[in-house]
C-alpha cells in the first residue's frame, strides 16, 4: 500500500519519506476516509505553493494562516530563536492580537525555547494548567485552552548564515484537548513544508544575488574595456543610474576623504536633477561623528539603532542614533530618510572614498541582501578604479622605457666603437639619465595604490629634464625631422606639487606632441614663465587640431588616456589644463599656482 501511495504525483509532491508515510497512513487507516487524506495533501500544497518572493514574515504570516485552517485551530504563531538576545522572537501569526501578544519570550524555562532545545513537539492540553506557560492572562482574553507545539528548523545555506530554530505553536479554543498522534503528525509536516518554503527563497534570493554581482562586476569593467578611464567622481555618475534598475537606489551620495584625514567633500549625488546633494561641501569630520565611524570603523558591533563593521555602517534610525548629530537628524527628517547605509571603500585598508545610501521608505530598512550587493558594488568599483590606475602606469611607463633604451643603446654603441675617453663627459650624462629614469620607472611601479607625496619643485628643471628624455624617445624611435626648439625658460619658478605627478604630465603631453608630427617633420618647442601668482609651461607642436577636439580633450572626453591622466593630475595638483591651436601650432599649456616664499609646505 506505502508503495502505491508513493507513485501517487500528489503523494510525492510532498516530500515524505517512507516512514513518514507510513506513521501517517497507519493513523489514517484507523481514523478517516480517503477523502481526508486527500484534503491533507491539498493543505501541505497550499503552504508549499506560498510565493517565496514574499519577505520571510509574509511567508511565515501566510503559512500560519494556512495551517490554522487546515487543523481546525483557533490561531497561531511561529517563533524564531534569537542567540543574541536569548529569546525567542515572534516572526509571524495569525488570529493573534497583536496588541496583546509579546514581542519575545525567555528561551529558557519556556515551551517554545524546550521544543527549540529538545527538537520535539510538547503537547498543552489546558494552558490554564501548564507550568511552564506564564501568560495565561492573554490565553484568557482570546478564548484559547489548549495548544500544540512543534519545531521548525531551516539549514544555513551560505557560510554567514545561521541554522534557524524555532517552534510552530497552534492554539484550540477547546479545553483540555486530547491530541492525536495524527494531529501531532500533520502539525510536523506542515511545519517541515514551511521551512521548505523558506529554504526555496533563499535558493531563489542566492542566485538572485549571484546574478546581480555577475550584472554590475559586467557593466563596471564594460567601461574598463571601452577605454573610458575611471575617475572615481565622473564614474560614479555613469554607474549609478545603471544599477539603480538592479538594486533599490533612491538616492545616494560620493564623498571623498581629503588627504588630512579631517574633512570629507560631497564629490557628486543621485539623482542629479532634483536631489537635496550640496555638491562640493566640506565636512569636518572632528563635528560629524558618524563621518568618523566610517572612516575609522570603530566601535564595531550591532547596536539598537546602528550596526558597524568593516564592510558598512548602517543606521537604521536616524531619528534616535546616537551617532547623529542635531544637524543630519533635522536633514533626514525634511527629506524623509529613514535610514542610511554607509559603505566605504578602500586603498591598501586606508578609506580614501565612501558612499551613503538613503532609504526613503517610511517603516523600512536595508535589507541584508541590499547591503550584501552595494557593499559588494563598493568593492569592485574600488578594485576597477586600482585597476584603471594600473594601466594608467603602464601607459606612462612607456616613454622612459623607450628612452632608457635609447641611452643605453647609445652607452653601448660608443663603448664598441672604442670612443670612451673622447665622449666620457656624454657617457656620464647617459648613465646619470640611465641611473635617474630607472629609478623613476620603480617609482612610477610603487605609486599604483597612492598620489604621491607633495613637495616643493622647479618646474622649468622638470620641464627640461623631461624634455631630454623625450628627445632620447625621439632618437629610440627613429623619428626624422623632429626640431626640438627650447624657447624661454624662466628658472625658478617652484610649485607644491608630486614630482612623479610633474613628470607624468609633461611625458604625456611631449609624447602627445610628438605624435601629431606629421612623416613630413615639425617643431616640438617648450616654454616656462611666470604669470601673477602662477607657473605657466607651454608645449607646442606643428600642427592644427579643432576647436571641438579641444573641448572634447579638455572635458575628459577625448580617447586617448594620456590626455585623460594628464587632465586628471593637473586637477589634481590643483592647476588646470589650456589648450589652443591656430596657424599650423597646437599649444598644450599647463598652469600651476606658484609655491611662494613664507607660505606652508
Amino acid at each position: 500500500m506505502i508503495s502505491s501511495l508513493m507513485k501517487n504525483p500528489r503523494i510525492r509532491c510532498l516530500g515524505l519519506s517512507h516512514e513518514e508515510l507510513r506513521e501517517i497512513v497507519c493513523e489514517v487507516i484507523n481514523q478517516v476516509t480517503s477523502d481526508e487524506v486527500n484534503r491533507l495533501v491539498d493543505e501541505v500544497e497550499n503552504i508549499i505553493e506560498i510565493n517565496p518572493n514574499l519577505s520571510e514574515m509574509e511567508i511565515l504570516e501566510g503559512a500560519a494562516k494556512r495551517i490554522v485552517e487546515s487543523l481546525g485551530a483557533a490561531a497561531a504563531s511561529i517563533r524564531i530563536f534569537d542567540p543574541q538576545k536569548k529569546a525567542m522572537v515572534s516572526f509571524g501569526s495569525y488570529h493573534h492580537n497583536e496588541k496583546l501578544r509579546q514581542k519575545s519570550i525567555p528561551f529558557e524555562d519556556s515551551i517554545a525555547g524546550e521544543v527549540v532545545r529538545r527538537g520535539k513537539g510538547y503537547l498543552v492540553p489546558n494552558i490554564l494548567k501548564e507550568d511552564k506557560y506564564e501568560n495565561k492572562g492573554i490565553c484568557r482574553a482570546m478564548g484559547i485552552r489548549s495548544m500544540l507545539a512543534v519545531p521548525m528548523n531551516i539549514p544555513r545555506f551560505t557560510i554567514r548564515d545561521l541554522d534557524i530554530n524555532g517552534v510552530v505553536q497552534i492554539y484550540y479554543e477547546e479545553k483540555d484537548k486530547k491530541f492525536t498522534s495524527l494531529e501531532r503528525k500533520i502539525a510536523e509536516v506542515l511545519a517541515r513544508r514551511v521551512t521548505y518554503v523558506i529554504a526555496r527563497k533563499r535558493i531563489l534570493s542566492l542566485q538572485r544575488l549571484n546574478e546581480t554581482k555577475e550584472k554590475i562586476v559586467e557593466k563596471i569593467y564594460l567601461k574598463l574595456g571601452k577605454g573610458e578611464g575611471i575617475r572615481l567622481r565622473d564614474f560614479f555618475r555613469l554607474i549609478i543610474p545603471e544599477i539603480a534598475g538592479l538594486v533599490r537606489i533612491q538616492s545616494c551620495s560620493l564623498f571623498s576623504v581629503m588627504g588630512n584625514r579631517r574633512e570629507v567633500v560631497l564629490e557628486a549625488g543621485y539623482p542629479e536633477e532634483h536631489g537635496y546633494h550640496e555638491v562640493g561641501k566640506v565636512f569636518d569630520i572632528r563635528e560629524e561623528p558618524y563621518f568618523d565611524v566610517v572612516i575609522n570603523q570603530q566601535p564595531l558591533g550591532e547596536y539598537e539603532h546602528e550596526v558597524i563593521t568593516p564592510s558598512y555602517f548602517l543606521i537604521k534610525n536616524p531619528s534616535k542614533s546616537r551617532l547623529i548629530t542635531e544637524g543630519l537628524r533635522h536633514f533626514t527628517q525634511i527629506h524623509n530618510i529613514h535610514s542610511i547605509l554607509y559603505i566605504p571603500m578602500k586603498v591598501e585598508e586606508l578609506v580614501t572614498h565612501f558612499i551613503a545610501f538613503d532609504c526613503l521608505d517610511p517603516h523600512r530598512r536595508f535589507e541584508d541582501e541590499e547591503v550584501e550587493i552595494l557593499s559588494f558594488f563598493g568593492k569592485e568599483v574600488m578594485r576597477a578604479v586600482r585597476l584603471e590606475r594600473l594601466h594608467d602606469i603602464l601607459h606612462d611607463l612607456r616613454n622612459p622605457a623607450i628612452a632608457t633604451a635609447g641611452f643605453a643603446k647609445r652607452v653601448k654603441r660608443v663603448l664598441e666603437e672604442g670612443e670612451f675617453e673622447t665622449k666620457r663627459e656624454t657617457i656620464d650624462q647617459d648613465l646619470d639619465i640611465l641611473i635617474r629614469e630607472t629609478s623613476r620607472m620603480q617609482e612610477l611601479a610603487l605609486e599604483i595604490y597612492g598620489e604621491g607625496k607633495e613637495e616643493p619643485r622647479d618646474i622649468t628643471g622638470e620641464l627640461i629634464e623631461r624634455f631630454e628624455v623625450n628627445e632620447g624617445a625621439i632618437g629610440e624611435q627613429q623619428l626624422e625631422r623632429v626640431n626640438l626648439v627650447r624657447e624661454n625658460l624662466q628658472p625658478g619658478l617652484f610649485v607644491l606639487c608630486s614630482p612623479l605627478h610633474l613628470g607624468r604630465v609633461f611625458d604625456n603631453l611631449l609624447n602627445n606632441a610628438t605624435n601629431a608630427i606629421s612623416k613630413e617633420g615639425g617643431e616640438i618647442a617648450i616654454r616656462s614663465v611666470r604669470r601673477r601668482n602662477s607657473a605657466v609651461v607651454e608645449i607646442m607642436n606643428t600642427g592644427e587640431i579643432s576647436g571641438e577636439e579641444i573641448a572634447r580633450i579638455l572635458g575628459g572626453e577625448t580617447g586617448g588616456r594620456g590626455l585623460r591622466i594628464t587632465n586628471r593630475l593637473v586637477q589634481l595638483m590643483g592647476g588646470r589644463l589650456e589648450m589652443e591651436s591656430r596657424d599650423n601650432r597646437t599649444t598644450s599649456r599647463v598652469i600651476l599656482p606658484l609655491k611662494l616664499p613664507g607660505t606652508e609646505v
